[in-house]
């Protein structure tokens, strides 16, 4: 199987920070020239994760606080108190959610719908520099 791979690179403001990284990945598999296949859509790292959404700012909202009430930034958290951080809540966030997603693709169009992007949520307690790996399999 062929793979086509590329890289996005951006800077998140962390805190929740949502990005989305859907042009960024069709334009990795429209150079691909691959015409049929599945995108997948990775982020090294602990404290992030890509998901499908709805990317408009009540959805984005809506989600923040969702996560807020499930994993609440402020708790009684051992790896802050082992590690002497303040970020626990990013990794269990990044973890629920995942870091990656394969999404198909038909004629270089992604097959998302009309609604459904391909974002970043950066759950870190502070801004990071990212690197989101995109693998075109055809």
């Amino acid at each position: 199987m062929p793979v086509h791979s590329g890289e996005l690179r951006l800077s998140t403001a962390g805190n929740g920070d949502v990005v989305d990284l859907t042009d960024g990945v069709e334009s990795i598999v429209v150079a691909s020239a691959v015409q049929h296949g599945a995108v997948s859509v990775f982020v090294p790292g602990s404290t992030a994760a890509i998901t499908l959404m709805e990317y408009e700012p009540g959805g984005v909202q809506d989600l923040g606080a969702t996560l807020d009430r499930l994993v609440p930034q402020q708790g009684d958290y051992e790896h802050n108190r082992l590690n002497h951080d303040s970020n626990s809540h990013a990794h269990i966030r990044a973890a629920i959610m995942g870091p990656s997603e394969t999404i198909p693709f038909d004629r270089g169009r992604l097959r998302t719908g009309t609604w459904q992007q391909v974002v970043l949520i950066d759950f870190d307690d502070r801004p990071r520099e990212r690197t989101v790996s995109v693998q075109v399999l055809s």
